[in-house]
């Protein structure tokens, strides 16, 4: 006799708040885990970068370098070295463990809005205001680009790249999509102007949030909308939207201080994160786990499925 299988569990949300951190560098412009979700970066008004323990909330590192307000960064998959942007318009690349500048990157003519790695950390590469996304090679000592692309029509305001693909989205209101093997471009038109784009963990799809107040799922291949997600306020901050852990939600900031999550299938709200009274400037979903990091003023908060007594018996 065959037993039925276990329901599968509904998944988890990062819904109780294990910790807030002040951050102390002014107003927190981006909020980033690294890649195994150990450790984040804060992004400050005040030209810094900082690097802390998630679990522990506990100050490890500034890195000091931008000459103003840093807007993004990101870490190499083995953590030996950074890259943020900054309204400076440069990219600097870091040794996380000295906190030393590695390089300083110019050749953008206005702010750097966006910055990332490629999976191997041999190439950055950087969006700006300026309407080019500009790719850079980490060991090289050429001070010039590598590539630049510049087909966006006004401010390249998110950029993500996995595998071979690279993805972006622009103020004029594209999200483009460079296939950098074939040499292909394939460009979606959402009219109103892109604040963040992301894949999708299975690579299919991609998101993108708009200053319409909607955040939309497209089939990355055919174009096709899957999924619109509204209720939130983005009318005038580049805020970020995300995907969980396992695909199953869809996150995004809002101007009236929550954190929506809304089911990817149903389209319907799971829920919605109280953060604060301002604005939720950035959020961050863990590469693997359910934990999220929010952004608000000058603090971080990070948020768990479970409240921190029952996390710390679970690890027992």
């Amino acid at each position: 006799m065959a037993f039925p299988q276990p329901k599968p569990e509904a998944p988890q949300l990062p819904q109780h708040l294990l910790r807030t951190i002040d951050c102390q560098q002014g107003a927190v412009r981006a909020v980033r885990f690294n890649a195994d979700g150990n450790y984040l970066l804060s992004c400050g008004s005040d030209k810094s970068l900082k690097l802390w323990s998630v679990t522990r909330g506990t100050f490890l590192k500034t890195y000091s370098g931008h000459g103003y307000e840093v807007l993004d960064a990101d870490s190499s998959y083995d953590n030996s070295q950074l890259c943020s942007c900054s309204s400076d318009k440069t990219v600097i690349l870091w040794d996380v463990s000295t906190g030393q500048v590695t390089r300083k990157l110019r050749g953008h003519a206005g702010k750097v809005n966006c910055v990332q790695f490629n999976e191997e950390a041999t190439v950055i590469l950087s969006g700006s205001i300026d309407g080019s996304v500009r790719c850079w090679d980490t060991r090289s000592r050429r001070f010039e680009p590598i590539q630049v692309l510049d087909e966006a029509r006004d401010s390249v305001s998110s950029v993500k790249v996995a595998q071979h693909e690279l993805l972006t989205g622009s103020v004029d209101g594209r999200v483009r999509r460079y296939d950098l093997r074939m040499g292909q471009l394939h460009v979606d038109f959402i009219s109103s102007p892109i604040t963040c784009v992301c894949f999708s963990q299975d690579g299919q799809c991609t998101l993108s949030s708009s200053l319409d107040s909607a955040v939309r799922l497209l089939d990355k291949s055919t174009g096709e909308m899957l999924g619109e997600y509204t209720g939130h306020k983005m009318k005038g901050y580049k805020l970020d939207c995300c995907l969980s852990s396992k695909d199953t939600h869809v996150l995004s900031c809002s101007e009236d201080g929550y954190v929506y999550c809304w089911d990817l299938v149903e389209g319907s709200l799971s829920l919605k994160l109280p953060v604060g009274k301002g604005v939720v400037q950035s959020l961050s979903f863990h590469p693997t786990e359910t934990c999220l990091l929010t952004a608000m003023e000058g603090r971080v908060q990070v948020w768990g499925a479970k409240p921190e007594e029952a996390q710390d018996e679970a690890m027992t």
